[in-house]
């Protein structure tokens, strides 16, 4: 349970580095605007904005990466440590951008659901 938990603890790690590239690298790209619904001048106006909330993505993922390396080689305290620390500001992350706009579901599921599982399949793996 525990080698289930990490690997879809490492899907959440990588949609959150995806979620950086876009971002913090392609903000003002027009399939990344598509993706967000913005326009070319809301883009440009919002692009330091989103350059800097896309870090926090990348440094939640680096967080999960840290502590899936961590449970990955026997050190279960501190990797399940940062796991719940990174992966659950994953969901928190998720459920801030549910509850500011609704219109924004699709989105949040997709930051949050995959920390998610992989939080309680982590809790079955430790507790079992």
């Amino acid at each position: 349970m525990l080698a289930f938990a990490l690997i879809v603890l490492a899907l959440a790690a990588l949609v959150h580095v995806y979620i950086f590239v876009l971002e913090s690298l392609r903000w003002t790209a027009p399939s990344t605007r598509k993706t967000f619904g913005t326009s070319e001048a809301d883009a440009a106006t919002t692009r330091q904005l989103a350059y800097n909330q896309g870090f926090y993505n990348l440094f939640l993922a680096i967080t999960v990466a840290v502590g899936i390396g961590f449970a990955a080689t026997g050190a279960l305290a501190p990797g399940a440590a940062l796991l719940f620390a990174g992966a659950g500001s994953m969901v928190a992350a998720g459920l801030v951008l549910l509850t500011s706009d609704r219109r924004k579901l699709r989105a949040a599921l997709v930051q949050l659901t995959p920390p998610l599982i992989g939080l309680v399949l982590l809790l079955i793996a430790l507790l079992g």
